[in-house]
């Protein structure tokens, strides 16, 4: 059974991210419950990772799984252009609720990129709607934003977008703010700002770029001066949202305010594809005219769903609850106690955290990179040891479910120190 399902996948399915010439078949997954995942032969697997960073209250949640089937039985779908539904108002009232008090409006997509690309295209057409000559865009270098072509174009130049790279449009990058740099970072963007449309970032972690952090105050001091500068500010907190950081949201670890936000991943509590813009509503004031053609033009077919908006609705209950945000705060704790040990390893470098996001990376002969090959040979190890974590090349990373006990994360601790030294032993 268990080769018969990897060949008939193999036969027709193309994986993300995946060398489907080189790749090992991929593990067949029948069910899931809690922080395990169950392959078809009866192992199970700890989902380190949260199965790519988007569930938060565990696999098959029962909570959630009743909201979404009682809502599946009273309404599934409608269009969402002339046509609304209570989930998707409640989950706006509810969200708006908690996010900086300029937020005004959401705007509902599919996915993390979809969010950006709605954001991205809000900026433009802002500056479009005014009259205003504002085409350049900020990032941060090493930037994630997804990898639909708008979202691709205001990442980090790769060997991911390599083969686009004539393609895609014009982007200004620049370095993540530190102490050293911030006088020269405003230096830069003093000389384009009038023509700067969005200065778009991932607050405190760029996750794909390798769990790369910085401090809430130096992207403060950023964020203040581009405000004075009155450079649009999109917060990408696609990876970040929904209590990642330690906090329900990067927004609430700085002092300033953007006027757009990308929120995905943990918005449904990992139970499906959901994407959400928020904007201020000075932002959605720019779009309201008797000329027709400033409306924004975009939506999806899948705009709002009702079941989405119903699991993302679910989904925040259970994250306010005082049990999960204790919870959270636990995580964090025994992840800061880990660092310690972390940090007197010989094999591991440059450990950092921000909340339940714990990253380090391996020291090897070659440098810290997606492609380094020791991350293949970890990444086997610890699926033999009934743990799924996914390095990025040789950056290791913790980003468990909220649901996860402590003493799971101390048998996931415990096996990180004895793999540490099994490939020490071996260098």
């Amino acid at each position: 059974m268990d080769n018969e399902l990897k060949k008939r996948d193999r036969a027709v399915n193309w994986h993300p991210y995946t060398q489907m010439k080189t790749a090992d078949d991929a593990i067949p997954i029948i069910r899931g419950k809690g922080v395990y995942l169950y392959d078809n032969e009866g192992k199970k697997y700890i989902d380190a990772v949260s199965s790519w960073w988007v569930t938060l209250h565990g696999h098959s949640n029962p909570y959630i799984a009743q909201r979404v089937f009682n809502q599946l039985n009273t309404l599934e779908q409608v269009i969402f252009a002339g046509f609304t539904h209570e989930p998707a108002i409640q989950l706006s009232e509810n969200l708006l609720n908690l996010l900086p008090e300029n937020q005004g409006k959401v705007f509902y997509s599919d996915n993390g990129s979809t969010a950006v690309e709605v954001a991205l295209k809000m900026c433009i057409q802002y500056a479009y709607n005014q009259e205003k000559a504002k085409t350049k865009i900020l990032a941060f270098k090493d930037a994630y934003h997804g990898d639909t072509f708008g979202a691709m174009s205001v990442s980090g130049r790769s060997v991911w977008t390599q083969p686009f790279g004539e393609m895609l449009f014009e982007v200004i990058f620049i370095e993540t703010p530190n102490s050293e740099n911030l006088e020269a970072l405003k230096d830069q963007i003093e000389h384009i700002a009038d023509e700067v449309a969005c200065f778009i970032y991932e607050p405190l972690i760029q996750g794909a770029a390798g769990m790369l952090m910085h401090s809430p105050e130096d992207l403060s001091e950023l964020m203040r001066f581009c405000r004075a500068k009155e450079i649009i500010m999109i917060q990408d907190e696609v990876f970040t949202g929904f209590g990642r950081t330690g906090k329900l949201f990067a927004a609430n670890h700085l002092s300033e305010k953007p006027d757009i936000m990308c929120l995905s991943k943990g918005l449904t509590g990992g139970t499906m594809p959901m994407g959400i813009t928020t904007c201020s509503g000075e932002i959605f004031s720019a779009f309201l005219s008797d000329d027709k053609y400033k409306t924004l033009f975009h939506g999806h077919s899948f705009t709002a769903n009702p079941l989405a908006c119903t699991a993302a609705l679910a989904s925040m209950e259970l994250l306010l609850q005082e049990n999960t945000q204790f919870a959270i705060q636990r995580i964090s704790k025994q992840h800061t106690d880990f660092t310690k040990i972390l940090s007197q390893h010989h094999l591991v470098k440059n450990v950092r955290q921000t909340g339940t996001i714990l990253a380090w990376e391996l020291s090897t002969d070659h440098e810290t990179s997606y492609f380094n090959e020791i991350g293949k040979k970890v990444y086997d190890e610890f699926l033999s040891r009934g743990i799924i974590m996914r390095p990025l090349g040789n950056v290791m990373y913790l980003v468990p479910p909220y649901c996860i006990t402590s003493e799971e994360l101390d048998f996931i601790y415990t096996n990180i120190v004895e793999v540490l030294n099994l490939f020490l032993k071996q260098k």
